[in-house]
This record gives structure tokens, sequence and C-alpha cells, in this order.
């Protein structure tokens, strides 16, 4: 099939902006406005179609989640959360549960807020545990003269490291907002397929995602570093002391619990009442109309701003609000910008049936779509950015299911939810460059560990996607 002189022109562009995204020449956001307006300037669409996806409602949904994930920050609630699971008589002072609590935490946090600002706060938590450990029990093969007892071994802090950041990059696949590329995903699907997956309906597929990458990588990590002691020191003293240090909970953490209750309410209350009244009943439907995700998470950080924050101020200042990512919305806008003049211009169909050749046909196709789309997704992670690799991939995996007569809902749910892994290098994500710059970790062991846990990330979601596509037939 011939391409028209619009998909000629996208072409070039496309080319032009992933060599630029792959090798940050240029911030992702700046490139990805260059591509929109290149594409004005080339007459491949008019600037109304081009900057529309800057107007999507997905594009608030991102606003006020990231200001509610602000408040949070702000006032300290990761923190609060962070130490009540560690004080925990469950997790007491042994290694492997102290491992899985710092893992836990990271990925229930980074559910709501941003995986890059969990870690950086779990980082300083895990160093505080650290330095608690090894003042009460020195590594092994230290010389400092400290009298004889267990050792640490110190692989175990490589391992602690390691488990922040690849459960802060785990967790968020379980909600839609965990991570941008979740969102990015949703909009492909609902403007391409014209299906919406609510708040409900992801959260049951990436919560049992996320919870079995982050035992695999909890299991992972603790056989690959390990402690080398039964117990260790210090630990449950550090969290008791930060605990009381956080007092008790202030004005502005119960307003900003207030808001985000009432956020994630309205975001679960069209799933349980369509199960509760079924699906037909028109009060899931009001909902769902009236209230969606975007105007949800709006209401909330609107609350913030009325709520009080203690000390004369509001929950939320807009000085702080408006220190939010504005660059991920910009990238947001101008990815699905080029995404869906992709399709409008036929060059994603073009691009699918081009490809379909290199895949097997019959009974076995529409697995090998899903597992090219998962493994495209992974392989792209690891050399720039999650969000860039979703607007690049998702595209493609639901043309390339759509030329190949497999199903699309489940290629581009592949391809987004595998945009979210990639951790074998430190570039691969943020997460995995803080927790590489604190200088316990080798590349070494984090291109072994990634690599390992990519290979198990790229199965688990390639099988729950088949799930997905044969209980949605």
């Amino acid at each position: 099939m011939p391409l028209t002189p619009e998909a000629q022109s996208l072409a070039v562009i496309l080319v032009g902006v992933v060599v630029l995204w792959v090798t940050e020449a240029l911030p992702l956001p700046v490139t990805a406005l260059l591509g929109a307006v290149a594409c004005v300037v080339a007459g491949v669409a008019p600037a109304k179609e081009v900057f529309r996806p800057f107007s999507e409602p997905l594009v608030f949904l991102f606003i006020g989640s990231f200001m509610l994930a602000e408040a949070i920050r702000v006032h300290g609630l990761d923190r609060r959360l962070a130490f009540a699971v560690l004080g925990l008589p469950a997790v007491g002072e042994r290694p492997g549960r102290i491992l899985a609590a710092v893992a836990l935490v990271s990925a229930t946090i980074s559910a709501f807020i941003s995986n890059t600002a969990t870690t950086a706060m779990m980082v300083a938590i895990a160093a505080g545990i650290l330095a608690a450990i090894e003042d009460a029990s020195p590594p092994a093969g230290s010389r400092d003269g400290s009298p004889a007892g267990p050792r640490l071994d110190p692989r175990f802090a490589t391992g602690l490291m390691l488990a922040v950041a690849f459960a802060a990059s785990i967790g968020g696949l379980a909600t839609p907002i965990g991570t941008p590329p979740n969102l990015i995903g949703l909009a492909f699907i609902r403007n391409e397929l014209g299906i919406e997956v609510s708040f409900l309906t992801w959260c049951a597929i990436g919560v049992p995602v996320a919870a079995i990458l982050t035992l695999f990588a909890v299991l992972l990590l603790g056989w690959m570093f390990p402690a080398g002691v039964d117990r260790l020191p210090g630990v449950a003293e550090l969290v008791a002391r930060e605990r009381t240090a956080l007092g008790a909970w202030s004005c502005g953490q119960v307003s900003t619990a207030i808001a985000f209750g009432t956020t994630v309410a309205l975001w679960i209350v069209p799933g349980i009442l369509g199960l509760l009244l079924g699906a037909k009943h028109p009060l899931p439907a009001w909902f769902a109309t009236h209230v969606p995700e975007g105007v949800a998470a709006l209401l909330g950080a609107v609350l913030l701003f009325i709520l009080p924050g203690g000390e004369g101020r509001r929950a939320l200042a807009w000085e702080e609000a408006a220190g939010i990512d504005w660059g991920i919305i910009l990238l947001y806008g101008g990815g699905m910008a080029l995404g869906e003049l992709s399709f409008s211009t036929g060059l994603a169909e073009a691009l699918g049936r081009s490809l379909i050749g290199w895949l097997p046909t019959g009974p076995g196709a529409s697995t090998a779509l899903v597992a090219a789309a998962t493994l495209v997704a992974v392989i792209t992670s690891e050399f720039t950015s999650n969000t860039a690799s979703a607007n690049m991939v998702v595209p493609v995996a639901m043309a390339l299911a759509a030329a190949g007569g497999g199903d699309p809902l489940t290629a581009a749910l592949a391809a987004t939810f595998a945009a979210s892994l990639g951790f074998m290098m430190p570039v691969s994500t943020p997460c995995n460059a803080i927790v590489y710059g604190t200088g316990r970790i080798r590349l070494r062991d984090m291109i072994r560990s990634g690599a390992i846990l990519d290979v198990a990330g790229a199965a688990v979601i390639t099988v729950v996607m088949l799930i997905v596509g044969w209980l949605t037939r």
C-alpha cells in the first residue's frame, strides 16, 4: 500500500523524534513539542488537529494526580507509611523481611505517586537502615578493630538499594496513575479502539502483575545479595526513633489524606456500582459520564487548596503545585499527537503490514503478537525513557495486531505494561539512576539482576495479557 505524502512526511519526522529521544540530544519534552510543530509545518495535519491531544482529559488526570502526589510528599505521608510498615512486629530485624518490607513500601507508594519521587524518598530511608545496621554490625572484612560477631555481607546493601528501584518501577503498574506510560497506553486504546478501561479494571490487571513481579524481585535479590546473618541489629531502634520523630498526624497530613481518599473513592465508585447494580444500571453510567477519572483527580486537587494545612496555610500552596512535572505533560501531548497522526495518515497500518511477515501465522499468531509487543517494549525501555517507549511502541503494537488479525487491545496493554520495565541499566529509568548514584551498586550487579527481572517481567506480562484476551473474547 503506497504511503500518502502526509504519511511520508510523518515517517521522516518520527525517525528524527525517535533519534532525539534515544540520544537525549534535547530534553524529551522539547523533542515532543518539536515533533508536533514539525507536523504542522510539513503539512501532515492542521495545527488544531495536531495540538488536540494536549487538551485530552487524561492530561488533567496527570495534573490532578501530580498535585495530590506533591501534597503527599510535602506533608510526609509517604514517610509515615514507610516507617509504619517497617515498624510492624512481623518485619523486625530479619534481613529477608526488611528487604521485602522495603520493596512492598516502594511498590505501594509508587502506585500513586511518581516512581522517581518514591525512589528518592525510599533511598534515604534505606540508607538510614544500612547506616544503623553497619554501626551495630560492621560489614564482613572490615578492619576497624570492632569486636568479633555477626558480620553483614556487603552484598545486602546492593540488594536493598536495587529493591527500592525495581519495586518503585514495578509498583507503577498497579494503577493507571502509577506511571505516565499507563495513561499513554490508555489514551491510545480509547482513541483508536474506542474501549474505555476504568480505574478498577486496570487495577484488576495491574495489581496482580505488580504483586507477582515484586515477589519475584524480592526472592531474586534475596538470593543474589544475601545478608550473611540472621538478624540485623539496630534497625528496630532506628525505625522506632524515626516514627517518634514523625509525631502525631499534622493538620496538613489529615487534609491531604481526605483529598486523596476522596479522589480514590471517586475513581473506584463506578466500578463498584457496576458490580453491585449491573453494568446497564443508570447510576454507574452517570458517574462514569459526569465524574470521569480526570475530573475526580481535579476535584481532589482543588480540595487541597481549600482544606487547611496548618500554620495559617492550605494543604497545598500554588507555588508547590506549580512545581509538578509539567515536562511529562508536554511529552505526553507531543507523543500522543504523533501516535494519533500515525493512525490517521495510514502510517501505522503500513508499518504493521510490513512487520507482520516476521511473525508466525496460524493458531499461535495471537501469542506471538503479544510476546513480540512485550519484548519490543522491554528492549526499547532499556535505551530510552519509559514514556517515550510507550509513545513509540504502543501504536505499532496495535497496528501490528490489527494487520495480523490479532487482538489490538491485548497487544496495546502488553506494550503499555512492558514499557515500564527496563531494569538493566542506570539510564533505563530515573529510579535505576538514583540508586546507582549511591555508590553501593556495581554496574554488573544491576545488569545481571535487571536482565533476569526483565525476562521474568516479559513472561508474566505476556501470560497475563493472553489470559485477559481469553477472558474478554
